[in-house]
């Protein structure tokens, strides 16, 4: 067994048989991913998808979360300092690494104990299998920061059960692991005391073979119980909903069921989530995942860099930079969003945020073709 460390120490790796195990450890900025992570682990998998003696991947987080997200402090500095274009690169490696994670022929296990959230979420569900516990807690808060769900989120969001993906990613609410499991975030729930002997197990199989995996992992899985308070059980009121044309008609609609049930907590919460949100994030948000029902993962990935991209340089909005304000630096839970009101975002502003960007020497990005043969 070999075992040593690279990006500062940022990533621990562990060699172990046929397996390679990846664990994310800054525990006390709860993992979120630094460039020098993105890029990592970028070359990470395209090491392991060319090396035959790799069999399986398991990746985990060290500490109480797996994955909060992207570094948003890295990415604030070079926009503040006038270098958005610097910040882009954090979501490259990103989407990148996510590109080759879900079209590789490595399966991999994320062992997702703790907190995972925005794009750190892609680490994991964008693998073959996602192990949740009882620690795990699960959100999409990008609407709250002046962004939008990124790092494919349209394309694993679109494919949930009905409309619960334009439930999550317009509201940032949060679920736990059984929730994760019952809509299809995740492939097995563990209980969190069992997870090292299934570390030890999967050391042992030494294939790549996904139903040996799988069958593995139920060794040690069990089947939650859903919370009586779960959204998960408000499905039919999310379709009903969330399943409107527009924004403010997803609204209207959530605003109609508070009225007519009026102990029913579910549509006031989702109500006043959304209304915390940047409405013009609200509305790329609800257009990224619907587009995204009709993309393949490429697609979706190639789409959503243009709109981070427009996002980070500030053109249409500046939201997100206020967001990160108001939420991440000063914390004074006030941001002053612009426009302010959903009405105000018109569909020409939506529209550029998914137009390449108007500078001569700026290039859509282009996702590397893979030899499968080789891999």
């Amino acid at each position: 067994m070999a075992s040593y460390s690279t990006a500062n120490d940022q990533i621990l790796i562990e060699e172990k048989s046929s397996v390679r195990k990846f664990t994310l450890n800054r525990p006390k900025q709860l993992n979120v991913l630094s460039l020098a992570m993105g890029s990592r682990f970028w070359e990470l998998y395209s090491e392991c998808a060319k090396d035959s003696s790799v069999k399986l991947i398991i990746v985990k987080g060290k500490g109480r979360a797996f994955c909060a997200g992207g570094d948003v402090a890295e990415v604030i500095r070079d926009i503040s300092q006038g270098n958005w274009r610097a910040g882009t690169l954090h979501y490259k490696y990103g989407f990148m690494m996510n590109y080759l994670l879900k079209i590789h022929n490595k399966p991999q296990v994320a062992f997702i104990n703790g907190i995972v959230m925005g794009g750190g979420s892609s680490v994991s569900i964008n693998g073959r299998f996602q192990v949740v516990t009882e620690n795990t807690v699960f959100a999409m808060p990008e609407t709250a920061l002046g962004s939008f769900p990124d790092l494919s989120a349209s394309y694993y969001l679109s494919r949930l059960p009905g409309f619960f993906g334009e439930y999550l990613g317009l509201t940032g609410a949060r679920l736990s692991g059984a929730e994760m499991l019952a809509c299809g975030l995740a492939t097995h729930f563990v209980p969190s005391e069992k997870l090292s002997l299934l570390e030890e197990a999967l050391e042992k199989i030494d294939t790549s073979d996904p139903f040996v995996i799988s069958s593995t992992i139920n060794k040690f899985s069990e089947v939650p119980n859903l919370k009586e308070k779960s959204a998960y059980h408000k499905l039919d009121i999310i379709n009903k909903c969330f399943s409107q044309r527009t924004i403010e008609e997803i609204i209207a609609a959530l605003e109609r069921e508070a009225a007519e049930n009026k102990e029913d907590w579910f549509s006031n919460f989702s109500i006043k989530l959304m209304k915390k949100a940047s409405p013009t994030s609200l509305k790329i948000t609800l257009r990224s995942i619907r587009e995204g029902r009709y993309q393949g993962i490429g697609q979706c990935i190639v789409r959503e860099f243009r709109m981070i991209c427009h996002v980070l340089r500030g053109d249409i909005s500046t939201d997100f930079y206020e967001g990160c304000r108001a939420i991440l630096l000063d914390k004074d839970g006030n941001p002053k969003w612009e426009p302010s009101k959903i009405e105000l975002v018109t569909d020409e502003m939506v529209d550029r945020y998914f137009t390449k960007i108007d500078e001569d020497d700026w290039d859509d990005l282009v996702l590397p073709a893979f030899a499968f043969s080789k891999l």
